[in-house]
């Protein structure tokens, strides 16, 4: 599945021991059995139960694993997560700009969201006996979604099949630093 996502996409992640991570969309874990050994925590969420118990038992040699069946866009997630990455899933949901507002609001500060899009523009997908309805992803649009809701683009690379974003939530402390800035200089030019 390098086509889609691969190393660099797992390396964007920048993954260690102390980080509380998100996969939007888990299916079976395929992504998700190279994260799991290099985290804290893994917290899967999918909406189908077929693929959450293919997961299950996909993961079922890590410990710190949780799944979740259940539409991202009306769980209710308590925690916040360092890293939080989605692969071909941003394609099954129509209002990306709340999704990824959703995202923003459940990253903690500096943490970091990796996105793979699929290139592909086609409205349904064919699976043989049935045709699912998606909503095609286009890059421009998930910058300015990212942008919208306050993530930075720090890095953007394509593969075979997907263009893959990858973004930072600012941490409370720049956007402080910022403000304070901005005041100190409205202060000293005032009264020239």
């Amino acid at each position: 599945m390098d086509k889609w996502d691969g190393q660099r996409f797992i390396e964007s992640m920048q993954l260690d021991k102390s980080k509380s991570v998100l996969e939007i969309g888990i299916g079976t874990g395929r992504i998700a059995v190279k994260v799991a050994p290099n985290c804290k925590s893994l917290c899967g969420i999918d909406i189908s139960e077929k693929t959450i118990q293919r997961a299950a038992e996909n993961l079922s040699m890590y410990q710190n694993i949780k799944l979740i069946c259940d539409d991202f866009m009306s769980c209710k997630l308590e925690a916040d997560f360092d890293v939080i990455y989605s692969s071909l899933t941003f394609m099954h949901i129509q209002d990306k700009l709340s999704a990824i507002q959703k995202v923003a609001a459940l990253l903690s500060n500096n943490g970091l969201f990796v996105l793979s899009i699929d290139k592909n523009q086609n409205e349904y997908i064919d699976m043989g006996d049935r045709k699912v309805k998606i909503y095609p992803d286009n890059p421009n649009d998930i910058r300015s979604y990212l942008s919208a809701s306050k993530l930075k683009l720090i890095d953007e690379f394509e593969t075979d099949h997907a263009y893959v974003t990858v973004s930072r939530k600012a941490s409370l402390s720049v956007f402080i630093c910022f403000a304070n800035r901005e005041v100190a200089r409205g202060s000293a030019t005032e009264g020239l």
